[in-house]
C-alpha cells in the first residue's frame, strides 16, 4: 500500500464525518477511493481538502447534486456561476443577521433594565434582527 494514502478510518477522523458518509459522498462522485487496503478504502490525502469544500459547501446550502456540479464545472458553465452569485448573495444576509442578533446578545449581556427583554435598547435591537 502507498504510505500516502490513508484508510476510511483515518479520513473519517480527520474530517469529523462518519465512514458512511464517505462511502456516500463517493457514491454521489464528490470524492473517489484510490484503492483498498484488505476490505477498508483508502483515499489520497487530498481528500480531505475536497472533503472540506464539500462540508463548506453543505453549510453555505448547496444540495449534493450542485456539489457534484460544482466540482465537474469548468471556467463557462454560466449557470454554475450564477448559482454560485445567488449562494453569495444568500449567504451576506445571513452575516448581515446573525451580526445584528450577535449585537443584541451582547447588549443583553450587560442590560442593567430590569427585566432587561423590556429594555428600549433591546426590543430595537431585536427588532432589527429579523430585517433583512
Amino acid at each position: 500500500m502507498d504510505e500516502r494514502l490513508l484508510d476510511i478510518g483515518e479520513v473519517a477522523r480527520r474530517s469529523g464525518l462518519a465512514p458512511s458518509a464517505l462511502r456516500f459522498y463517493e457514491r454521489k462522485g464528490l470524492i473517489t477511493a484510490d484503492g483498498r487496503n484488505g476490505l477498508r478504502r483508502t483515499y489520497v490525502p487530498e481528500t480531505l481538502e475536497r472533503l472540506a469544500l464539500v462540508t463548506c459547501a453543505r453549510d453555505a446550502g448547496f444540495t449534493l447534486t450542485e456539489i457534484a456540479a460544482f466540482l465537474r464545472a469548468g471556467p463557462s458553465d454560466a449557470v454554475l456561476r450564477e448559482r454560485m452569485a445567488a449562494k453569495e448573495r444568500e449567504v451576506d444576509e445571513r452575516i448581515a443577521q446573525l451580526t445584528r442578533l450577535r449585537d443584541s446578545l451582547r447588549h443583553a449581556a450587560v442590560c442593567e433594565h430590569d427585566p432587561f427583554v423590556e429594555c428600549p435598547d433591546f426590543k430595537r435591537a431585536i427588532r432589527r434582527v429579523s430585517v433583512p
